[in-house]
């Protein structure tokens, strides 16, 4: 399988230039072309959270762990005094930090449901009411990071499945189809959970129409 930096340095050669591209053309502003490039770095990361050494499972809980500890501040605002907000803040951020982090680690294997097809689409449907809902993004730009999460997370696994071929022989190695897969047909449970994430998240996200709309206009 690719390590961590190849994995992130293709994502973000590819999700750039498209990235750019949308600008040029007019689909996207200067800020959603930069939120599009990261979208798509941050999806070439997330198939590995399964993993439980590896750099992107650190990565991407400290940066949950920071948005909880940040909406915990914003609702409980005006709730709160300074200090017992800042320890409520600090409290979260630990709380997704350590214990919800290894009972992930405990509960999901490497290669597993998180490297599929499915867990790609999931990743989108979690991004797109985030982005709209929570941080208040228009319908257009949630939408459009939703689509680089999905991108980089999509060229993540063909990475793996390309470095479970060596070329010289030609040899397959065993790990050859355990990541560009429609998901784990071993883990039926987990892949129904997630298939209602995917509709739970597609009824909660902003009509993807404007998209519709410009690809006709264009």
């Amino acid at each position: 399988m690719a390590d961590f930096k190849t994995h992130v340095t293709v994502a973000a050669v590819i999700s750039a230039p498209l990235a750019v591209s949308a600008f040029i053309f007019g689909l996207a502003d200067i800020n959603d072309t930069i939120l599009y490039g990261l979208a798509g770095i941050l999806g070439g990361m997330l198939p590995d959270i399964d993993a439980d050494e590896s750099i992107a499972i650190r990565i991407v809980f400290r940066l949950f762990a920071t948005l909880v500890a940040g909406l915990s501040l914003v609702v409980w605002l005006d709730k709160m005094s300074y200090w017992h907000l800042l320890g409520l803040a600090i409290a979260s951020y630990f709380l997704i930090r350590f214990p919800v982090q290894w009972c992930f680690e405990k509960l999901t294997i490497h290669r597993g449901v998180l490297h599929s097809v499915l867990a790609n689409l999931l990743f989108t449907a979690v991004a797109v009411p985030l982005a709209y809902h929570v941080f208040t993004l228009n319908a257009q730009t949630a939408w459009g990071i939703g689509g680089f999460i999905f991108l980089g997370a999509t060229i993540h696994l063909i990475l793996d499945e390309l470095y479970s071929v060596e070329l010289s022989g030609l040899r397959v190695k065993r790990s050859f189809g355990t990541a560009m897969k429609l998901t784990d047909w071993g883990q039926p449970f987990t892949s129904i959970l997630f298939v209602i994430g995917c509709g739970v998240g597609y009824w909660l996200s902003p009509s993807p129409d404007v998209w519709v709309e410009l690809f006709r206009l264009s």
